[in-house]
């Protein structure tokens, strides 16, 4: 797995992004889902049992951050999940999770 060092600042707001969409479990449902092949917001919203309005929140949040891409076929829109968005969400986990040579707590207090 190749994991990239991390530069804190802004470039750790796309990461915050994508944890607080993850932050949710009907989106987690959502992405449970969509984990099977793209998925329209009205077979979304019969088997989670939820109303259009929410449906439509939460896929603006997944769509927004990046996790999930939406595709417009005719008057519907498909989702699907973006594995590169899934996979950068995990290696930044992994990195600052495990041992490296220029963690924060190596880091010389001036």
């Amino acid at each position: 797995m190749l994991l990239t060092k991390i530069v804190w600042g802004d470039c750790v707001e796309r990461e915050v992004e994508l944890l607080k969409a993850l932050a949710d479990s009907s989106r987690l449902q959502i992405l449970d889902m969509l984990s099977c092949g793209p998925m329209c917001a009205c077979e979304i919203m019969k088997r989670l049992d939820l109303t259009q309005p929410t449906i439509s929140h939460h896929m603006k949040i997944l769509t927004s951050s990046g996790l999930v891409d939406v595709k417009k076929d005719g008057k519907w829109m498909n989702y699907s999940i973006n594995k590169d968005s899934v996979n950068e969400i995990i290696n930044y986990i992994t990195y600052i999770t495990n041992p490296k040579d220029d963690c924060i707590c190596k880091r010389m207090i001036k």
